[in-house]
């Protein structure tokens, strides 16, 4: 990426930005309200690498750092496979099958009974253009101009199920 591109890429990401602001403006409800916060810090987020970005480009034209070259090749790396998560984000570890949700503790996937052995993660649904209201067209063009992706998903069955001694399983038997 050249300076030319992170700086047009700046000006995209800080125009969605107010795009997103003056959107915001227009609604009451908690949930249209967090979904707009969430873009807003995700944009942000997006923002803040876009600097870090222009930093090193101009730390490597000027020639005083000399990892400037591998520093800015990481950050477009990071800013390439940026993610705005605005509402359930779920972490998936396949090697040890295990999954958290919104960043709280690791849960395993794998279940055991006398039929064999299950590995299950929970859906992200996405949500449709009706649960995004007037954000769902900004989303699209933020994707189709910047490359920059936002999810909008909701996690089913996302709760932890555990076994209770008077629940239904108690009396099966082993046949």
């Amino acid at each position: 990426m050249t300076s030319d591109d992170s700086l047009m890429l700046y000006a995209k990401l800080a125009g969605f930005r107010l795009a997103v602001l003056a959107n915001r403006a227009c609604y009451d409800g908690d949930f249209p309200r967090e979904l707009h916060d969430r873009l807003l810090d995700g944009l942000d987020a997006a923002i803040d690498r876009v600097r870090t970005i222009l930093a090193w480009e101009r730390r490597l034209l000027d020639r005083s750092d000399e990892c400037a070259s591998d520093q800015l090749a990481g950050e477009g790396e990071i800013l390439r496979h940026m993610t705005i998560d605005l509402l359930d984000e779920i972490d998936i570890d396949y090697d040890t099958h295990e999954y958290r949700i919104n960043g709280s503790r690791w849960t395993s996937a794998v279940t055991v009974d006398d039929s064999g052995v299950y590995v299950d993660y929970p859906d992200l649904l996405p949500l449709g253009s009706e649960e995004l209201g007037a954000l769902a067209p900004i989303i699209l063009t933020i994707r189709m101009e910047t490359g920059l992706a936002v999810r909008a998903g909701r996690v089913e069955d996302g709760h932890i199920r555990l076994l209770h001694p008077d629940s239904a399983a108690r009396g099966l038997r082993r046949a």
